[in-house]
């Protein structure tokens, strides 16, 4: 790490004009957010719990971003339902292009003709002119504003790889965009998906039904190994090297607690119904080889009625590890865990469990795995003309992030009210295989000692 202290104001940006976009108020996709003493019934729209999507026209999409996670959110489209076509495809590098398109044609039968694969910085808006229902975003997060607000105005159904932003500026964008496609009556739906995740939707309805009380405080975790890194080759220009390495950079990925541990925080901003006023964050960096990133964070949550959330992320071999929820209620807990989502009472006695399938091995699966249900949800949605739209929402976990990194950057509090209000915009604002105008230097909070 660098010597040099970095400012909050260098990361938190001046103050901008919030307006409509700052006002936005959470939709309310159930009945009642607020946990009760007594229970009752929750209602909850945006999980279909359909195994696949009703039948109907052909459905044609085009997916911007063929990586790995591109590739499989569009096979995931195609596996939703009948009469489900990927006919698109845009990238900046053609390899990835041709092994997108190759698995596709093999894996699912797909016709995909030349003259709909589009290669560049500017591939999105040749694919948006095409004739196409659905667009599947799926770039590294920094290009997520801009392509969602030229799909909406394209007047195309979303889905929305997580996160949806990295930046103040963006997460705001996002938010004004899905403002506009909820006016146009267009489906959105995001990456974050365990809101489509049939054990934690359970689970959700029978806390916020009161089952244990009212709700306390929480705990969300992602800790594990290294996820992977690209070491640079001599013929790459510098965009080309950090593109391919995306996850390590913070101006295309977040920081692993906004790329990653947004899931974890969608949960707590699901489970709160809000998000927090505050955050006082840490982090550091002992282990990563490329890129700006930390390998660690523990931030502190606070809301606006004085409840905690503690939000802890790692990415380090070695170490101990563990992906879950847990959110404390007055007479009990909910937790969830990987195919083990239950609600305790204060002794520890179940008072639900989610039925999972169980195979001859003991084994536990879901019905249908939340990757497909999301895409479920969407075509059912776009088909039953009902139209759903969740990218505010993961817009505000994803700023919820943002405002845990950039706390644990300075060591200092920030505040939502700071964000909503931040023009902090990083990244370049030349697109090119060249060389990038960004900082590559490591934030270190905080003032050195002086002896």
């Amino acid at each position: 790490m660098s010597n040099k202290s970095l400012s909050r104001r260098n990361f938190l940006g001046k103050a901008a004009t919030v307006g409509a976009v700052g006002a936005i108020a959470t939709p309310a996709l159930i009945t009642s957010c607020a946990p009760k003493s007594k229970t009752k019934d929750v209602e909850y729209t945006l999980c279909t719990m359909l195994d696949k999507a009703p039948d109907g026209p052909v459905l044609k999409a085009g997916l911007i971003g063929c990586g790995s996670r591109g590739t499989g959110a569009a096979m995931n489209f195609i596996d939703a339902g009948p009469n489900l076509k990927v006919v698109a495809l845009a990238d900046v590098f053609s390899d990835r292009m041709l092994e997108c398109k190759d698995k596709l044609i093999k894996e699912r039968s797909q016709e995909i003709p030349d003259e709909n694969c589009f290669l560049g910085f500017d591939s999105y808006e040749k694919l948006l002119q095409l004739p196409l229902d659905i667009v599947i975003l799926a770039t590294p997060p920094y290009f997520r504003p801009i392509h969602f607000e030229a799909a909406v105005q394209a007047r195309k159904h979303c889905f929305l790889e997580k996160p949806v932003a990295v930046d103040p500026a963006g997460a705001r964008s996002i938010m004004g965009s899905a403002k506009k496609a909820e006016a146009m009556e267009l489906s959105v739906i995001t990456g974050t998906q365990r809101r489509h995740q049939r054990d934690y939707v359970e689970v959700y309805k029978k806390a916020a039904g009161g089952l244990a009380g009212e709700l306390t405080g929480g705990n969300v975790y992602w800790n594990q190994s290294k996820l992977w890194h690209v070491d640079a080759k001599a013929e790459w220009s510098e965009m080309e090297a950090m593109i391919r390495n995306w996850v390590n950079w913070t101006w295309l990925s977040g920081d692993h607690i906004v790329e990653q541990h947004v899931h974890n925080i969608d949960v707590g901003t699901w489970f709160f119904g809000k998000e927090p006023v505050k955050a006082l964050g840490v982090g550091s960096r002992q282990r990563r080889v490329t890129g700006d990133q930390y390998d660690s964070f523990s931030v502190d949550y606070v809301f606006d009625d004085g409840r905690h959330l503690h939000s802890m992320c790692r990415q380090i071999n070695g170490c101990g590890g563990g992906v879950y929820e847990r959110f404390q209620y007055a007479n009990g807990s909910a937790n969830l865990d990987w195919n083990r989502a239950r609600i305790l009472d204060l002794a520890g006695t179940e008072l639900y469990s989610y039925p999972y399938i169980t195979d001859a091995q003991g084994g536990k699966s879901l019905p249908v795995g939340p990757y497909n249900q999301e895409h479920i949800d969407l075509v059912t949605a776009i088909r039953t003309n009902k139209p759903i739209n969740e990218a505010e929402n993961t817009a505000k976990s994803t700023m919820v992030g943002i405002m845990g990194r950039i706390s644990a950057y300075t060591g200092k509090e920030v505040t939502w009210d700071e964000m909503m209000n931040s023009d902090l915009k990083i990244g370049p604002t030349v697109y090119a295989m060249g060389p990038v105008a960004v900082s590559k230097e490591v934030p270190v909070p905080g003032e050195a000692y002086t002896g």
